[in-house]
């Protein structure tokens, strides 16, 4: 990376119907944020004045670390002509991966940890960051 913003990179979507499950990949719950935690966040944020932020990360699945090794056909247009009968191996997760939400909630989690964020026990979807009078909460 060369520190500038990528966009218009091209879009893998893998054939997640191939997979099975136990072989393929082991787990693909990933955790949903209850509306009663957004609405509680919302309404603290209103009480207190607070900002509120709203993200949407376009390229989130493609972030996540795979634990088991998958392979794919080479993409439409993107065949090597030196080996058009070998396959990719991923290094990370790609749309359409039965387990891409799960690897990429893993990863975020590891990673907004780094930050000095913690993980609420009750509502796992909520992370708290207090730092002196600044309070910061994230929300999935």
């Amino acid at each position: 990376m060369d520190g500038n913003v990528h966009i218009y990179k091209a879009r893998l979507v893998a054939k997640g119907f191939s997979q099975t499950p136990g072989i393929d990949y082991e787990e693909t719950f990933s955790l949903v944020a209850d509306i009663r935690a957004i609405r509680i966040l919302i309404a603290i944020a209103a009480y207190y004045g607070y900002e509120i932020w709203q993200m949407d990360v376009k390229t989130a699945f493609v972030n996540g670390y795979l634990n088991d090794e998958v392979y794919m056909e080479q993409p439409e247009g993107f065949v090597n002509p030196k080996y058009p009968n070998r396959v990719c191996k991923l290094k990370r997760s790609i749309y359409g991966l039965k387990q891409a939400s799960r690897q990429w909630n893993k990863r975020f989690d590891d990673e907004i940890k780094k930050f000095g964020f913690t993980q609420n026990r009750d509502e796992p979807c909520v992370y708290l960051k207090a730092s002196g009078s600044n309070i910061t909460f994230l929300i999935l």
